[in-house]
Parts: structure tokens; C-alpha cells; sequence
């Protein structure tokens, strides 16, 4: 959901637009251009890769069918979603996989995704891995709400003769504890081990998926394209390489995000602020108590209505409308100038498109985005253009945030028909 829709929905659940970006790798880079030196990632970051084998990595845990549409019902989901089904050829059947991985310290844990798959006699599906934008609520996933905008994305791209992993990331959907919102390592792996899981789930009907992965993403989706196809490029498997990426209006440029959230700039700023805030100091520690960072009474309250068990429109109605209201200066502060570990996140994440891909990037963004500037997108592309990268940048109109992924999707699918 666009939150800057809230006052509108405020009842109903969805995502948030953005905010973090799914942060770059530890050591960052993918050995073809300028990458990240280990100093310049949290310390949080320095984990190893697994502590279980590898073997057990994306294995299936269980499978549980969620739809089975033929073509005409696929079409009309998407007509009624606003997407355009002109490209709908195959019915879908869609399963909830449950899958292992592993945590922010390289435990073994599990997590959840959705597998979709066109009905055709085709025995090798190209694959397409969907990131999706920030969620707040567990429920709101593709592989959990069948009303999800993820899951229509899931539709069309099943739709068009393509296996879909669309994963929760960590913490939602199906996996246990909290969401370790940006954290790079945990963006990647789960993404990764949900492309293992999903290959194993689609080896049990008799079928392969191609090892060049189409990668795209949309809003905190867009810079865990970039992420996800580094670590592909980087050979973090040894089967899945990247085919073609196509991220659509990712904040690549998450420091000067946040200063503007921290000076109102952005519509909710405050929702947007509270939900990086609480979870970085989860996982980094950014305050010692909650008065630290929330002014009283927020204080009191706001760490616990991000568990992933409040809704976007439940959360809302317990904040002011602004970060000045509910922040206190010193932590306003720290965002505008950030230091230490703060510094170094942000800095991973301003740097998701310092490398050089060797597949084809088509950036697409929308010029009338009030939640996530287009400036993002001018971001990103002069780093791919400082590294020689093959790309190119769609301005899709003057429509919203949320709009601009309605708008993008279509051209995708057109991107992908064109990936060797």
C-alpha cells in the first residue's frame, strides 16, 4: 500500500512504500567494478555465510497450494488490479513454500515463499525472482494475501510461461521472529535459498528452471534486484546466474531518504522513520532506551507495533503525523549526519549499483513519484554509467508511487521476453 494513500485506507492493511532499500553485501562489489571495502559494512554484517550445510540451504520444508487459475481468470485478476493482461498466455498454479535458511547470524532457520508456475508443457522455465517492496505486517506478503499487489506480480509473470519465486524475506509470512528489515546479508540469502527451493519444488513435477535468473523488484524490491544479482554474478550459487535485472522505483539513495523523512519532507515521514529506526536498532543498536530516540509517550509504545503482527493502518493511527513530533532532535540529528554504524549502513546502501553487471539493467521509475523521487533513479544510473554497466532508465509517467509499478510491469515482461 502506498502510504501516501493512508488517509484514504487507513483501515485496510498493505505495504509501506518504502523506506530501506534491502542493504548491498558485506564486501560489496561484485569484483567488476568498485565495490565496498569490509570496514565500510556494519559490524553486524561479519557473519559467516551458514553454520549448517550447505546442502540444506533452500531445501523444502513443506508445500501448501494456494490458487490454480486458468488463463481468463489470471487476466481478469490483472485487469482488476489496474495491470494490463495483454500478456497473459498460461493459467498458474501458485504454492506457499516453506523453506530453510539461514538468520542475521548464520543459524538455521526457515522461511517462506511464493512458488508460481504457468500451466505449460514447457520442461525448462526461465525464472523470475520478485522482491517486493517494504511490509510491516507478516500477512501482507505474496505467498500469504491473495489479494496482494505481489501476488497479481507473481500472476502476470507465471502468466507468460515463467517459473516466479517471489520470497517474504525473513520474519515474514511463514518465518519465525522479527523482520530484519534492510539487513543485506539476510535480503540475499533468503532470496537465494527461496530460488534453490523453488527449483527443488519444480524438480518434483518433472521440471528444471534455466539458470539465468530474471531478477526485478519494486520499491525496497529495487536495490535487492541490484544486491540479488550481484551475489548471483559473484556465483553465491553454484547453479543460478543473473539473466537480465529490472528494478522499479528502488530508493537507491536511502541517506538522503531518511534526511528528508527526518525534516518531513516525505508524505508520512514519520511511519517511514519509525519503522527504519526501530528496526536498526535491533539489529545495530542505534539508542540505549526507546526515550533515547521517541519523544513520551511514543516512547512507551512504538517499538512494539513493529512485531509484524500490526497492520500499516493500525500502526498509523498510534503516531503523529510527523517526525518532529515524534522524534526527539538528538535522534533527528543523528539521521541528517549520520556516523559510525549508521554511516557505514547507509553508505552500503547508497552503493547497491557501484558494480558492473554483465546483463542488461533497465531502470524504471516514475517522474511523478512523491514517495520515492526519481532523483533515486539518476542515483543509481551514474553509478552503473561510472562502471560501464549496459542500461538503460523508463520514466513510466507522471502517476504515484504505486501506480509506477502497474505502469512498469508490462515493460518487464517485454524486458525479459528480450534476455538471452
Amino acid at each position: 500500500m502506498n502510504i501516501s494513500r493512508l488517509r484514504a485506507r487507513s483501515a485496510k492493511s498493505g505495504a509501506l512504500a518504502l523506506v530501506c532499500a534491502a542493504a548491498a553485501l558485506t564486501a560489496a562489489g561484485s569484483g567488476d567494478g568498485p565495490a565496498s571495502s569490509p570496514a565500510a559494512a556494519p559490524a553486524a554484517h561479519q557473519h559467516p555465510a551458514a553454520h549448517q550445510p550447505p546442502a540444506a540451504r533452500g531445501a523444502v520444508v513443506s508445500a501448501t497450494p494456494v490458487l490454480d487459475l486458468d488463463a481468463a481468470e489470471v487476466a481478469a485478476r490483472l485487469t482488476a488490479k489496474g495491470i494490463d493482461a495483454g500478456q497473459v498466455r498460461h493459467g498458474v498454479r501458485a504454492h506457499r513454500i516453506v523453506y530453510r535458511t539461514v538468520d542475521t547470524r548464520g543459524r538455521p532457520t526457515t522461511a517462506s515463499e511464493l512458488v508460481a508456475l504457468p500451466k505449460s508443457g514447457k520442461r525448462t522455465l526461465r525464472v523470475v525472482s520478485w522482491l517486493h517492496g517494504t511490509q510491516v505486517y507478516r500477512g501482507e506478503v505474496a505467498s500469504m494475501n491473495d489479494a496482494a499487489t505481489d501476488r497479481s506480480t507473481a500472476l502476470l509473470f507465471a502468466s507468460t510461461g515463467r517459473a516466479v519465486s517471489a520470497p517474504d524475506y525473513l520474519g515474514l509470512g511463514e518465518g519465525p521472529g522479527f523482520h530484519p528489515y534492510g539487513h543485506p546479508e539476510a535480503t540475499v540469502s533468503a532470496s537465494v535459498d527461496a530460488l534453490r527451493a523453488a527449483r527443488a519444488f519444480t524438480r518434483r513435477d518433472g521440471r528444471d528452471l534455466d539458470r539465468r535468473v530474471l531478477v526485478s523488484g519494486f520499491s525496497q524490491g529495487g536495490p535487492a534486484t541490484m544486491m540479488v544479482g550481484r551475489a548471483l554474478q559473484r556465483g553465491v550459487d553454484p547453479y543460478f546466474r543473473p539473466g537480465a535485472l529490472a528494478p522499479i522505483a528502488g530508493p537507491f539513495d536511502l541517506s538522503a531518504f531518511e534526511a528528508a523523512a527526518a525534516d518531513d519532507e516525505v508524505e508520512k515521514s514519520s511511519l517511514y522513520l519509525a519503522y527504519f529506526a526501530t528496526a536498526w536498532n535491533r539489529m545495530y543498536g542505534l539508542y540505549d532506551t526507546p526515550s533515547r530516540a521517541f519523544r513520551a509517550p511514543y516512547d512507551e509504545r512504538v517499538e512494539s507495533l513493529f512485531d509484524g503482527h500490526h497492520q500499516v493502518g493500525q500502526i498509523a493511527a498510534e503516531l503523529p503525523a510527523t517526525s518532529k513530533e515524534l522524534f526527539t532532535e538528538e535522534f533527528l540529528q543523528q539521521v541528517r549526519r549520520p556516523t559510525g554504524v549508521l554511516r557505514r549502513g547507509l553508505t552500503a546502501l547508497d552503493t547497491t549499483c557501484d558494480w558492473r553487471p554483465d546483463v542488461p539493467v533497465h531502470l524504471f521509475h516514475a517522474k511523478g513519484d512523491k514517495d520515492v523521487a526519481y532523483a533515486n533513479a539518476l542515483h543509481c544510473r551514474g553509478q552503473l554509467i561510472a562502471n560501464g554497466a549496459d542500461h538503460r532508465l523508463s520514466d513510466v509517467g507522471d502517476v504515484d508511487h504505486s501506480t509506477t509499478v502497474l505502469k512498469a510491469l508490462p515493460q518487464v515482461v517485454r524486458e525479459f521476453d528480450a534476455a538471452r
